[in-house]
């Protein structure tokens, strides 16, 4: 089964010709003439572009590759205009399923006849397609609220499982076969990314997500969430309100009325940064094909985020890490920086803290304080794997998310507001976050959190404090009881070892006794006393 997906998969890139998308230098002879030999796949879309070419093989290949695509397209600093422009089109303009088994599956999933049971209105034409599901325009009957019908792609799960696991298999080569396999840990990269995915296919859980981000921004004038019909929602078909913004990725449009790309880049961040620290609870696929602008109050702009079907979550430990990092990043605290990778066992306890700070000093400082414009982020990335591989850096798995949900949001601040400060706008979120964390104020926030539960308790103090006395007092007795069966025990252990060493002597001499023809009562003797020290070794081990 793997084997056909993973031909399936070369068939597609080689009739896309995205081989040809390799420079010839890092072609060598052997895959040129591999190439050849593979003549009944020939190139069959010679005439289109190169971005048309690869958009094609990826939505061809399913949504696993669909993703990859929609994170590349943010990525135009990285990517031709051509490349880039042909990815952004899988962000909403995959390819719809047949229209008639959506109606069916929602008719299914909801429990209904006709959709005129619910709808006063249902348009058959998908509004918008994606990698896992389409929605569809509709009206609802009860209140004549405009809203969008989410269905899942039929077959996906069985498409998606075959793929991840596909990736499995080679993630378990390459953490075997390559150098630094155990250090990327490929497999539990993979593991992660199977788990989020699946977790996208249960459309239960995305109205679950949205639901608690939109409590979180409830009061907030940076990010608006669409209320979920959690009443109409199911598995595979959920109901939520329809939004009239405008794509983030059309600048064009935000320019036109007169947005304040300024104000609307720093939210971007502030967003971010509030979902990832404040509530631990991140939208994790924020591709443009998932973000809009409201067309209300240009000059104090609202993003509005939908498809909450892959979201992050952190635990306390990597969120005050990640603070602590960026804050010293944003000092310029190199040294600080390295020593939380190696205090967080991201790097080897014995890494060299002045090396690996100095490591961390070339890579950030030409960096720091430029406009995202200025920042060639190729060369960065670069720059960080040599330093990661240099240093044996482990890849922490969890994070993974996290680092992809940053790339995005680099990327639209690039698209959006090329001159914007990345650190100047995020280092006062997170000093006031971490003033939160760790100052007085924190201190009594948690006393008071906890106050129900030590006022609670507080009548039992005095026993407890009573019985912690007792069984202190006692320690001393139970220690000296414990010494001295230690004692009893080295002692039979060294008895029923010289039981065994007068049982294996006796047995010796019985059998050669025996052997040299000397009166059976002398062997039979000897045997009974060699069985005699067995029996009193075996007792002093039990």
């Amino acid at each position: 089964m793997q084997f056909r997906r993973f031909y399936h998969i070369g068939k597609v890139l080689l009739q896309h010709g995205l081989d040809e998308l390799i420079p010839v230098r890092f072609r060598p002879w052997y895959m040129r003439f591999a190439r050849r030999c593979a003549f009944w796949l020939p190139n069959k879309h010679k005439s289109e572009s190169e971005g048309r070419r690869l958009r094609l093989a990826l939505e061809t290949l399913g949504p696993v590759y669909i993703k990859f695509g929609q994170m590349l397209s943010t990525r135009r600093d990285l990517l031709t205009e051509d490349i880039a422009t042909e990815l952004s089109m899988l962000q909403n303009n995959v390819p719809p399923f047949d229209s008639e088994l959506a109606q069916e599956t929602i008719r299914r999933s909801l429990g209904i006849d006709d959709l005129s049971e619910l709808f006063s209105e249902f348009e058959a034409k998908a509004l918008a397609s994606a990698s896992i599901a389409q929605v569809h325009a509709a009206t609802l009957k009860s209140d004549n609220k405009k809203v969008v019908v989410k269905v899942l792609r039929p077959g996906i799960k069985q498409t998606i499982e075959a793929d991840v696991d596909l990736l499995i298999s080679i993630a378990r080569l390459l953490q075997k076969w390559l150098p630094d396999g155990k250090r990327l840990r490929p497999v539990e990269v993979v593991e992660e990314y199977k788990r989020t995915i699946l977790d996208e296919l249960d459309l239960l859980r995305e109205a679950a997500n949205g639901i608690q981000i939109k409590r979180s921004f409830d009061d907030s004038n940076a990010l608006y969430v669409p209320h979920f019909y959690s009443e109409h929602c199911r598995k595979d078909v959920i109901v939520m309100e329809r939004v009239f913004g405008i794509p983030v990725s059309d600048v064009t449009a935000l320019r036109a009325q007169n947005t304040n790309m300024k104000l609307l880049a720093e939210r971007g961040v502030e967003v971010f940064f509030t979902q990832v620290f404040r509530d631990s609870f991140f939208h994790a696929d924020m591709h443009p094909g998932n973000i809009f602008v409201s067309r209300e109050h240009p000059q104090d702009p609202l993003f509005i985020g939908i498809d909450y079907g892959i979201v992050g979550t952190l635990n306390k430990e990597d969120k005050r890490y990640l603070a602590e990092n960026f804050l010293a990043f944003f000092n310029r605290d190199y040294r600080k920086v390295a020593e939380l990778h190696a205090d967080s066992g991201w790097v080897p306890a014995d890494t060299n803290i002045a090396d690996f700070e100095m490591a961390i000093r070339t890579v950030c400082e030409p960096i720091f304080q430029k406009p995202l414009e200025d920042i060639s982020f190729g060369n960065v990335l670069l720059q960080l794997f040599n330093t990661a591989r240099r240093f044996n850096m482990v890849v922490q798995p969890q994070l993974v998310l996290l680092q992809k949900t940053l790339l995005y949001v680099e990327g639209l601040g690039r698209q959006l507001y090329p001159q914007l400060d990345l650190w100047s706008t995020a280092k006062p979120f997170l000093e006031n976050w971490m003033t939160d964390q760790i100052g007085p104020v924190a201190l009594f926030k948690k006393v008071y959190e906890n106050l129900p539960f030590w006022s609670e308790k507080l009548p039992e103090m005095p026993d407890l404090l009573y019985d912690g006395m007792k069984q202190l007092k006692r320690i001393p007795i139970e220690q000296k009881k414990y010494h001295e069966l230690q004692i009893e025990a080295i002692r039979s252990t060294q008895k029923a070892r010289f039981y065994s060493h007068l049982a294996a002597a006796f047995s010796v001499i019985a059998v050669l006794m025996y052997l040299f023809d000397k009166p059976d009562w002398c062997s039979l003797g000897l045997g009974f006393l060699g069985g005699l020290c067995w029996m009193m070794s075996w007792r002093k081990l039990s």
